[in-house]
Order: C-alpha cells, then structure tokens, then sequence
C-alpha cells in the first residue's frame, strides 16, 4: 500500500509569521522587523488555535489536522460543568468549526443543575437490580452457552442506557476540545464520543474514573466467562485526522483492586482508555500519560475491521501501570516511537504485555524505551495471533538494545511477523535513540504540562 504525501499545507511557523505580521502592520511596525524575528514569535498563537503541525504522525496526513482553529466567537466556550459542555459541543453533524476550553473538572455522572447522580439513579424506574441479575444468571443455573436474555438482562441494558445518555459526550467536526491551562482540566466519569466525523483536537484533558455501573456477564467470554463494560474515555469510531495531546488517562480514584468478584470474575467496570476502531484512520497520538488501567487501546474493533485505514501514529507517550493493549492493534499501518513503557505493577495492575500484532497488522516499533522488573520476562513485551507484523528496531530494555520480536518469537509458536508493508515517512519529533526517554518524557507528556 502506498503511503500518502504529508500534507501540503502551511506550517504552524509559517502561520504563525502570518499572524504576527498583521497584528504588528496594525501597530506600525516595519514587515522587516518581523522577518527577521519570525522565529520568537512562536507564542503568538494560544494553545487553543495550535494546530498539528507537519509531518507529525498520521494525522497530518492529506489536509492535516487544524481541529477548530476557524472558529469564530460565537463559537469559541469556556465551560466548566457538564450541561454546558453539552451546550457547547452541540449537534455532532453541525461542522462549524468550535473550540471548547474546559476548565476546571467536569463531573460527567451530574444532572442539568449540576446534582450528582449514582447508579441506582441510573437503574431507578428500569426494574434492574444487581442481586435480581446475579441470581438469573449464575452459571450453575442458567448455564454458560450463551448470553443473559430475558427481564433482567433487558433491564440492565436499559440502566446502562440511561447512563450513557448523561457521561457520552458527542464530538462533532473541526472541534479542538482542550483543557485551560493551570484548573486541573478534565473530565471523570465520561466518554468522548468522535464518531463518523473528521478533524478533531483533545488535549490537556485528565480523564479519570470513566465507569459503567452496569457491566454485562458473558459467560462465552474467555474460559471461565467476563464481566464486559462499555465506556471508553475517548473513543474514535469511523474518525479521521485525530491529534490526540498531551492528556492523562486513569481509573484513579477508582481502581481495579477495588472491583468486588462475581461468578468468579472480576467485576470490571472499566473499559478503554483511547480505542480506535471501525475504520478510524489517520490519528496521531502523542505526549499523553497512561496509568492504572487494563485494556487501554484498542486499534480496530475486530479482526474483520476496515482494510487500508486504521493508520496510526503513537509516540512520546508514558505508560505505567497498564496491564494490556498499548496498543492491541489489528490490520492497519502503526508506527509506536519514542514511547517510554514502565511495566513494574502500580496498584495492582500488573502487565500482561505491552504491544500485540494481530489480524496482519502492520506494525513499527522503534527506539521505544521499557523499564522491567527482575521477574519480568522480556518475551512477554511484544503479543500476537501468528498473522501480525512488528518491525523496526532501536528498542532499549532496562537501558539495552533488544530485539523484543525475537524474544517473543523465542517463546512463541504462533510468531510475529518481522517485515512489513510500509515506510514511515510522517516522523516529525523521531528521536533515534531512547536512552533519555524517562527522564525527558518524565516532564513534557500528559495534562497540565501545556500553558
């Protein structure tokens, strides 16, 4: 498959030289002056209008990824509760372009006027009751060959639906949705919905705590059944051009150690932390942090997704405490980079493997940088189904090159694939060795770092 051009379009310096020559030919100063000085004047463009710049990963690809640089004033927000960011986001089919600054914590499980909402709001008026769905559908009794159907699962399914209308909130195209710098800016209990749309910037956003209250018992899942939720806290379903930024993603305060165990299995009430899936494509995802959490990124939803999208671009991202899926990926073009991977257990997330290759996708991983435990076996960094592809190289273990796709090989009959499809050419920030990634990334990813 080809690899598209990077973009042809004006750079952010470039466009930033714009700016700053118009606002300085209002005040009478010599366009000379603001050649000559083009370079310093970087600041003149607010967090809120910054744009992706060239060549940096996936998303700016083709037109790029300028998110709601246009917009106007009559849509340029500043919200701080969750009815007003509702307000703010309006119509998910309206494409005028908008900026949302959120400042200050949105607390997604909250009403209109602001009361906070439990689950047994969400289940009042559907007949659903926990104990009711536990004793309908234990194993013992109503088996394990197939999924709960009947009163109590339909009410649960009506529960969780209830919720879903208050903590999902929909993204529509050209959206720059951003936290203000220095409020602690973010949003607990919710999911940002960009589905079917192009053109969407998140950054400086804490996501915490996104829960569903009303998990669905699958006693076909695995060998001895799961608990499944629904919720990620970003989720990209048939997006395009996503420049994903400098956010922090967490269960915290509510972590998994803390999830009671029915029919033997936990009950998880978390699910993704950033998926991409149904034919999303052309996303980058950088300088972000990731922490306490199970399954983080999924990208594509099954083995059967969109054939020639999923693209993706992950670099200069922190992930500690993640027990799987960073990233499980499947069919697309992936290129992970200058990642930095501390795969010690925090919290009782306790790692299973960092990246899996799956449905032939086609990944690179290089130059990333992964710190292990003793007990730690580095054959179990890299995961796959026999058919994916990881190549590249450059990939530093406790500070030592290691080939991860031998290790893995080595301990493996179902191999990983080591050639692959594509070049990646969109490799704006590409740091050639990885030894100074936990320092440099300790400091410059995940929310709050921006101003």
């Amino acid at each position: 498959m080809a690899t598209p051009s990077p973009a042809h379009r004006r750079s952010l310096r470039k466009r930033r030289t714009f700016v700053v020559t118009a606002a300085a030919a209002a005040a009478g100063i010599g366009a000379g002056f603001l050649v000559l000085n083009a370079n310093a004047a970087s600041t003149s463009v607010d967090l809120y209008h910054q744009t992706l710049a060239a060549k940096d990963g996936w998303a700016s690809s083709g037109t790029g990824t300028t998110g709601g640089a246009k917009a106007d004033a009559a849509h340029t927000f500043t919200v701080s509760t969750r009815a007003q960011l509702v307000k703010a986001l309006g119509s998910a089919s309206d494409t005028t372009p908008r900026i949302v600054k959120i400042k200050g914590t949105i607390d997604a499980n909250t009403d209109d006027s602001g009361k906070k909402l439990s689950c047994a709001d969400y289940s009042a008026g559907t007949g659903y009751s926990l104990s009711a769905y536990l004793k309908a559908y234990d194993p013992s009794t109503y088996g394990t060959s197939k999924l709960p159907s009947g009163t109590q699962e339909k009410a649960r399914a009506a529960a969780q639906t209830k919720q879903g209308k208050n903590v999902i909130f929909r993204v529509p195209a050209n959206t720059t949705v951003v936290g203000v710098p220095g409020t602690n800016a973010g949003i607990t209990g919710g999911m940002l919905q960009i589905q079917s749309v192009d053109n969407v910037i998140v950054r400086n956003l804490t996501f915490a705590a996104t829960q569903d209250c009303f998990p669905q018992w699958d006693p076909t899942d695995g060998d001895s059944g799961n608990w499944n939720s629904q919720y990620d806290a970003v989720t990209l379903r048939g997006a395009t051009h996503v420049w994903a930024d400098h956010n922090t993603f967490t269960d915290a305060p509510g972590l998994d150690t803390s999830d009671p165990t029915y029919y033997g299995r936990q009950y998880q009430i978390h699910d993704g932390d950033l998926d991409i899936t149904k034919g999303s494509d052309l996303v980058t995802v950088e300088r972000n942090q990731f922490t306490n959490h199970d399954k983080t990124m999924l990208i594509g939803s099954s083995d059967t997704d969109s054939v020639g999208k999923l693209r993706v671009s992950i670099h200069h991202n922190v992930w500690k405490g993640i027990v799987q899926r960073a990233p499980l990926a499947r069919i697309g073009q992936i290129h992970i980079y200058n990642n930095y991977y501390d795969t010690t257990s925090l919290n009782g997330y306790v790692l299973q493997y960092s990246v899996n290759s799956r449905a032939k996708a086609q990944v690179v991983a290089e130059d990333n940088y992964w710190k292990t435990s003793a007990s730690q076996k580095v054959g179990k960094l890299f995961s796959g189904d026999g058919t994916g592809s990881i190549a590249g190289g450059g990939n530093l273990v406790n500070g030592t090159a290691t080939d991860l796709v031998a290790a893995y090989n080595a301990a493996n009959s179902k191999k990983l694939k080591t050639t692959v499809n594509w070049t990646p050419t969109l490799t704006a920030g590409l740091e050639t060795s990885a030894k100074n990634l936990p320092t440099e990334l300790a400091t410059t990813t995940g929310a709050g770092v921006l101003k």
